[in-house]
């Protein structure tokens, strides 16, 4: 019995433990960001395509300023991560983010509620001014929120794991995890209460909600930076103290020199203080552009450079559960509600991707890891590729994948035009469906037509098997940047891969614009696999160039030397 007793004393102890330490403080702390971003991302669309009459215009807008601002400013949002204090850093960006978030949410409130308004006055010039308000804000909003993840996710995680790279791994696998299962149920929840009640609920939902998420997550800051003393101390804050005690050094031995001597001295920071304030100015407008050129330069000659990379390639794909592979998949015949069960079993194997990157780690190391779920990534990609030639698939070869773009820029008439009869017919059988006066056999008619599914089953399996790898891999590179760089360039190497994210990103984005029709998706697939092949093949240099002929062996029989000490790689880049 008394044994009995010790063992539930210690395991409650235990489970107390977890839920005061500094560990769980981050996740729940993440989860609550994680949540409120996503439940953002996705209602900030929708919003936007609800005040523009059904038109992604604006959401293509604010999608491109977004994807622009971080590739620009993302270096230099890394290099205020590192020159600022952790505390402040993550308390700044946190308060930024959550009131651009609740001052964009009542601003959408307002021109939800005076729309008619705004568009008679000033000949709707005032309500095109609050559009540029909106997206402008929202901005904002994404620039802070990659300074948080910048500052958590890839500086805090890290001191509090302190030197276990075990730890450090599942701590990195569990934030992914969160971030799988919030990117499934926050936009369902916001979701649900914008159909159920009003766009504008949504708003002041969303508005409510970054209001005492706000207030959680600042307290959670707090507790985790006092209950782990090493996050007060940075590497920078380290060398100025020895450059402080080095002036004190000097000064001395500057008290015992000649007069002579020390008026030569004194005449020399003369005339170098009146060349600063000479230059002062320039200095100062030129700041953030060299700011900008030394965080690419340090990026390129980090010894991890390849295998940041290697996941920036993976971001130019089409094979993805966006706007574009879903739009596809409409196309091909799939409704929202299939939709929805893919997308559930994307954050599935997504989560066990997470999974089988601890489990890879702790058996064949960090390095190998990443090879393993390249290859299972390609492997799974395999079938994408395959069901470009199945039968179902949209592919043809005779129709120009450049064909509507140039018809539009060309101004091309003898392309077929919308049938108005059949536009008109299309309407009125929406606005009876609505009225309840449309069955359901009548509905399942106007849906596109596809003579075999087989094409897009093969398509989308592949692209959830994949995730997998996917994931396993973005959590190998995740920690192998945070291995291998350095503390006092955490923050700006980590925004330049956030700005090589979006680079790749932006260019998905364009291909996509240049060949929009479903004839020519199976040729975008074709080239995404293709940017992933490349994206691996440079992680393979940079893992070969680790390990060498030790990549190969999987399950060696003391893994723990080649996981805690890799051989360094060759700094040479081609």
């Amino acid at each position: 019995m008394a044994l009995q007793a010790e063992s539930k004393k210690s395991c409650c102890d235990s489970v107390t433990d977890y839920f005061t330490s500094a560990k769980f403080f981050i996740y729940l702390g993440h989860a609550l960001s994680t949540w409120g971003d996503r439940m953002w991302h996705f209602a900030v669309a929708v919003f936007l395509v609800e005040l523009y009459g059904n038109s992604l215009l604006l959401t293509a807008v604010y999608g491109l300023v977004v994807a622009g601002s971080v590739l620009l400013l993302g270096a230099i949002i890394g290099d205020w991560v590192d020159k600022s204090a952790r505390l402040k850093v993550a308390q700044t960006s946190l308060i930024v983010q959550n009131s651009a978030v609740i001052l964009c949410g009542i601003l959408l409130m307002v021109v939800f509620l005076c729309k008619v308004q705004l568009v008679s006055l000033f000949n709707g010039w005032l309500l095109t001014l609050c559009y540029i308000l909106v997206i402008s804000i929202a901005n904002i909003a994404n620039l802070a929120s990659t300074a948080t993840a910048i500052t958590i996710q890839r500086d805090w995680i890290v001191v509090v794991a302190g030197e276990d790279r075990s730890r450090l791994a599942d701590m990195n696998a569990t934030v992914r995890r969160i971030d799988q299962l919030t990117n499934i149920l926050a936009p369902l929840a916001v979701g649900q209460i914008i159909t159920f009640t009003s766009p504008m609920a949504g708003c002041g939902f969303i508005a409510g909600w970054n209001l005492c998420s706000m207030c959680l997550e600042y307290f959670l800051l707090w507790k985790v930076y006092q209950m782990t003393p090493a996050l007060a101390i940075k590497t920078s804050q380290k060398e100025d103290e020895q450059e402080l005690k080095q002036l004190n050094v000097q000064k001395d031995v500057e008290a015992v020199q000649k007069p002579s001597e020390s008026s030569e001295l004194m005449s020399g920071v003369a005339e170098a203080s009146s060349v600063e304030k000479k230059n002062g100015c320039c200095y100062n407008i030129t700041q953030p552009f060299r700011t900008l050129r030394d965080g690419w330069v340090a990026y390129y000659n980090q010894p991890i450079f390849f295998a940041g990379m290697s996941l920036a390639f993976l971001y130019m794909t089409v094979l993805g559960f966006d706007c574009i592979t879903t739009g596809f998949a409409y196309t091909q015949g799939l409704n929202g509600s299939i939709l929805s069960l893919l997308m559930g079993a994307s954050a599935i194997t997504g989560i066990l991707g997470t999974m089988a990157f601890t489990w890879f780690r702790k058996r064949c190391g960090l390095v190998r890891t990443g090879f393993i779920s390249g290859v299972a990534q390609i492997s799974c990609l395999a079938l994408c590729v395959v069901s470009v030639f199945l039968p179902g698939s949209p592919l043809d070869l005779t129709v120009s994948p450049f064909q509507d773009i140039t018809s539009h820029f060309m101004g091309d008439s003898s392309l077929p035009e919308a049938n108005p009869t059949t536009e008109n017919s299309l309407i009125t059988q929406t606005h009876s469906f609505i009225n309840g006066s449309t069955s359901a056999s009548e509905i399942e008619e106007m849906k596109p037509q596809v003579v075999s599914y087989l094409s897009v089953s093969f398509l989308f399996a592949g692209v959830i098997a994949a995730r997998v790898g996917l994931w396993s891999f973005d959590l190998t590179v995740t920690q192998l940047i945070q291995e291998n760089v350095i503390e006092s360039e955490r923050g700006v190497i980590n925004g330049v891969q956030n700005s090589m994210n979006y680079l790749l990103d932006l260019l998905h984005f364009i291909m996509v614009i240049l060949a929009p029709n479903p004839e020519a998706f199976g040729l975008l697939v074709i080239i995404s696999v293709s940017f992933v092949v490349m994206g691996h093949m440079m992680y393979f240099r940079y893992a070969y160039k680790t390990l060498r002929s030790r990549l190969f062996l999987c399950f060696s029989s003391d893994p723990k030397n080649e996981i805690d000490n890799p051989s360094p790689p060759e700094s040479d880049k081609v």
